[in-house]
């Protein structure tokens, strides 16, 4: 820790010191505390993955596959794949007890240029774009009972985007039990919708209702692109699976509690979405579920008549929770990729008062902001997945590569190797298929913003020339004092 560090820890600390006095609880390691237990890592990933993604990927999984019948073993199938996905990452995550996801995983197994791209993506693109349209829905919904029969203005749902990127990301920085609370509640009020929707449609079924499912696989139109892009739909509502993985340093007992929250999370959402698309396709046809706007609310109109209200408030419960969740977990990326040195320094330090990490959040905060654009969210999912899935099967892959360069590392849950070597060849396809079947300029704009990453790493990050340093170091101590934070203590390993 460099002298400048030394003196502002200790000028805080000092500030600080009074208040540590009299709370004689305080942790006095200057580092994130394991906070997160079971409950709660249960509750962050059906939070996280609950969201948006069941209330739009309906339609466009539908679009791609043509009938009731592809589209539910689409759903299906989905939710196997981030159920495998899920099983690799839990042995990751108990085998490197790092936050940040991918990131720590791909610095073990590939070294630091493949984690810093990760980074590079994730925290300037892939983290805040997927914030900020987890939040534009939220808005959408929330803002839908003030305008019957008609749009919300866009000036309405931008503005209220904002302010729910603003609470959430200041929620997040104060606390992160409070943190944990919001999810736990949010997760409770999504729950709630999701019971209404699928104990309606069994009662439906129950009526006989069953007519949308007679010849569900007539008009099947299958292409290897068309099902890449059904699956990146799909996976959009799942993704989150991997969310515990970038909070891993503050859960308590992770060996236990990383694999029995993910065993236990998944596969009530598998369920969860299959019922809730046999919910639809029992009010809707196939051809009516794609014209509605809102296929939630359509569903809430036909079977909840003058109680319909309730779908568009739980809706927006369910996805502020997630957007919550995304907040929370996306924030620790920052941090670590700030604590390697792979981002702004002050990036990785922490509240003296707090113990959050609330300059990363802060960033977090503001280029999601800068993402509340007007854009078809149906385009930004696939070329978010595009990303996403390159870096899913690069990690996975080093899984599979670690089995054999390190094989000494203690692994407190190891899969059988047939999963991270099937799902390397899904990460495959689900990169390829697409730009084979429909190739677009668009895939080529996001794998050179990702490859000009480099740019920034050489100079910067392997090389440190001096006048970026010399820009950088008052901003840091301007940020350090502003917001009260350290860097964070060296623990031993």
């Amino acid at each position: 820790m460099d002298e400048a560090n030394v003196r502002s820890r200790k000028a805080i600390q000092d500030n600080a010191g009074d208040q540590q006095s009299v709370q004689s609880k305080e942790p006095k390691t200057m580092n994130l505390q394991k906070r997160v237990g079971l409950v709660s890592g249960v509750s962050l990933i059906v939070g996280t993955i609950i969201g948006s993604g069941i209330f739009i990927s309906p339609k466009s999984v539908l679009r791609n596959t043509g009938a009731v019948g592809p589209c539910l073993v689409i759903w299906a199938v989905c939710g196997v794949i981030s159920t495998m996905g899920a099983l690799c990452f839990a042995e990751l995550g108990t085998m490197i007890t790092k936050s940040g996801g991918e990131y720590p995983y791909l610095m073990e197994a590939f070294g630091p240029i493949p984690a810093f791209l990760f980074s590079w993506a994730s925290v300037i693109v892939m983290k805040p774009s997927s914030f900020a349209i987890t939040c534009l829905s939220f808005a959408e919904y929330a803002s839908a009972p003030f305008y019957p029969g008609c749009t919300p203005p866009v000036v309405v749902i931008k503005c209220l985007a904002a302010a729910a990127i603003l609470t959430i990301t200041t929620i997040n920085a104060l606390s992160v039990r409070l943190a944990s609370y919001v999810q736990n509640f949010f997760t409770a009020a999504k729950m709630i919708i999701i019971i209404i929707i699928i104990v309606s449609g069994i009662v439906l079924l129950a009526q006989g209702n069953t007519e949308n499912f007679v010849n569900s696989f007539e008009g099947t139109q299958i292409t290897a692109g068309g099902v890449g892009l059904a699956f990146y739909n799909g996976l959009w509502a799942y993704d989150g699976w991997n969310q515990l993985n970038y909070i891993t340093e503050e859960i308590k007992n992770p060996y236990r509690n990383l694999p029995l929250s993910i065993l236990i999370g998944i596969p009530v959402i598998i369920v969860c979405y299959l019922l809730i698309n046999i919910s639809y396709f029992t009010v809707m046809t196939a051809t009516e579920l794609l014209q509605s706007p809102a296929v939630a609310v359509t569903f809430g109109d036909r079977v909840l008549h003058p109680a319909a209200w309730i779908v568009p408030l739980f809706v927006a419960f369910s996805t502020i929770g997630s957007a919550n969740g995304s907040c929370f977990t996306a924030g620790r990326l920052t941090y670590v990729a700030g604590r390697e040195g792979h981002m702004l320094k002050f990036l990785s330090y922490i509240s003296v008062k707090r113990l959050t990490p609330s300059p990363a959040i802060t960033f977090y905060g503001i280029v999601g902001m800068i993402y509340i654009i007007p854009a078809d969210i149906n385009t930004l999912i696939n070329y978010f997945s595009f990303a996403v899935w390159i870096f899913y099967g690069l990690t996975i892959a080093g899984l599979v590569v670690m089995r054999f360069t390190k094989k000494d590392m203690k692994r407190p849950i190891k899969i059988p190797i047939v999963i991270p070597i099937a799902m390397v060849l899904i990460s495959i396809y689900l990169v390829l298929a697409p730009i084979i079947d429909q190739p677009e300029w668009a895939y080529l704009y996001c794998v050179l913003f990702i490859l000009s990453g480099l740019v920034v790493y050489f100079p910067f990050v392997h090389y440190k020339v001096k006048w970026a340093q010399k820009i950088t170091k008052p901003i840091t101590m301007f940020v350090q004092m502003l917001m009260e934070v350290v860097p964070p203590e060296i623990q031993a390993e």
